[in-house]
């Protein structure tokens, strides 16, 4: 059975502006609202609680409101009786003190509460986790823009920067429009986004390559497009699949994942669809060519060789 073929390609300059929009509102969320830092990044403590009977988490979060400690977050850890605290330095008092704060406040309101540990995250160690994970982001683009170079060509190279850039920064985006957490576990899914996009693009890519080298009377318009056709079963079975775990991941991993499983989930959607429209559209902007791709073939030595 033939598969229909997508005019990918005719539709590239619509892509292109639905990727500068959605780009540029990523970017106006960042400067402008600014991304909602996690316990990693901005300090506080963390703080892990047990309950004699199963607890109620909006009930503790309301009960630590009303005592004057905000923004805190309250989950459930592991079974409805363990409750992780999250909450981010307060005004005024001992920071370092703040766990066992926290401590008194429920004990007296849930006597027999256990206090399971209490940790302190000071604010050099959020500068110094919010420098390192940057650089960790630039360092990937960087290493990942020198392999597709020497892999394949220029083009493709920034192509896939390109289109990796574009995946990151929407991801950010929809965590600053919406002001999700954004803590070590979103980070991570960014490098794992990073690695995902890159592979869907390499698929595509060396599908191009092969086909330019194939293809002698079409144009790159034509031999990006089926190269496209070519991988698309290949890239929507790949994406469903990693889809579907995360997904589950997301809905019953619990609180502690949540954040993981989402910007993975979100990832996968935008990466697929740079890998199509993204990385192939900079290479028709790029002007790539067949002969950008051909083998370069060895001189023969036509002169008589002497024998010993």
């Amino acid at each position: 059975m033939n598969l229909p073929e997508f005019d990918f390609m005719g539709r590239r300059k619509i892509a292109a502006v639905l990727s500068s929009v959605l780009v540029l509102v990523a970017l106006g969320a960042f400067f402008v609202q600014g991304m909602n830092l996690g316990l990693d990044f901005t300090g506080g403590s963390l703080v892990e609680v047990g309950f004699a009977e199963p607890a109620n988490a909006n009930e503790v979060r309301t009960v630590l409101s009303d005592n004057g400690y905000e923004n805190g977050t309250v989950q459930f850890f592991g079974t409805n009786r363990d409750i992780l605290i999250r909450m981010p330095p307060q005004e005024g008092g001992d920071q370092a003190a703040l766990g066992d704060e926290i401590y008194k406040v429920l004990v007296a309101v849930y006597p027999g509460v256990e206090l399971r540990q209490s940790n302190y995250v000071g604010p050099a160690v959020g500068r110094e986790l919010t420098e390192d994970g940057g650089l960790a982001l630039l360092t990937a683009l960087i290493v990942v823009m020198l392999y597709i170079l020497f892999r394949f060509t220029k083009q493709f190279s920034v192509g896939a920067v390109t289109a990796l850039a574009h995946d990151v920064i929407i991801v950010l985006g929809f965590f600053a429009v919406f002001q999700w957490t954004f803590d070590l576990t979103v980070l991570a899914a960014l490098l794992a986004v990073i690695g995902y996009s890159l592979n869907d693009t390499i698929v595509v890519s060396d599908r191009i390559r092969e086909n330019f080298r194939k293809i002698r009377k079409s144009t790159p318009f034509e031999v990006i497009n089926r190269a496209l056709n070519q991988t698309l079963g290949r890239t929507l079975v790949t994406s469903a699949t990693t889809l579907f775990v995360l997904l589950a991941l997301l809905f019953a991993g619990g609180e502690v994942i949540r954040g993981f499983a989402l910007a993975l989930s979100i990832g996968v959607v935008v990466g697929t669809y740079s890998s199509i429209y993204v990385a192939a559209n900079v290479l028709l902007t790029m002007n790539i060519t067949r002969e950008d791709l051909l083998i370069p073939e060895k001189e023969e030595d036509n002169s008589e060789g002497s024998y010993p």
